[in-house]
């Protein structure tokens, strides 16, 4: 580093990755308790506000931080179920699928799409938790290249034949 380069600032110590989701939910305080009971998140912190709602409050699943707080329309701030659903997908990996998938849904998780091995080298499914949000849940089962998944992602779904088919 030259005298005239400044050093990198540091944005944030090790408790939040460079992405970290802020979800909004209706009911931010249960969605705690939900993600402790199916996920297995610790929770970090919780900060109410005066009227019981949560204005902030950080658990981590894995080793991932997520951020939740309560909807307030009033600042422009809706959860998906006020939305009628969300177009986002929270994606994580887990040692077990299926046994992660089983244990959400016993919680009270919505089964969008059963774990099935698929042709990028995990196994994958999807779940929607009761405030609306999506995830997908994976293992990964296996290294591949590129053109590996590409080739598989071919035979898989013979119609996926890019821009050009």
């Amino acid at each position: 580093m030259t005298q005239t380069e400044e050093k990198p600032k540091v944005i944030r110590g090790d408790d939040l990755q460079a992405i970290t989701p802020h979800l909004v939910c209706a009911g931010a305080a249960d969605a705690i308790e939900f993600y402790k009971k199916a996920f297995g998140a610790v929770e970090k912190m919780r900060l109410a506000g005066r009227d019981g709602k949560l204005m902030h409050g950080a658990i981590k699943i894995g080793n991932a931080s997520v951020m939740l707080v309560d909807e307030s329309p009033d600042w422009g701030s809706f959860a998906p179920t006020s939305l009628n659903g969300s177009p986002v997908t929270i994606h994580l990996y887990v040692a077990d699928v299926d046994a992660f998938i089983d244990r959400a849904v016993k919680a009270g998780a919505t089964l969008r799409m059963a774990p099935a091995d698929m042709f990028w080298g995990d196994r994958y499914g999807i779940i929607e938790d009761p405030f609306g949000h999506k995830w997908s849940i994976a293992t990964h089962q296996r290294d591949m290249t590129a053109d590996e998944i590409e080739l598989a992602m071919k035979s898989f779904m013979p119609s996926a034949g890019g821009c050009d088919s």
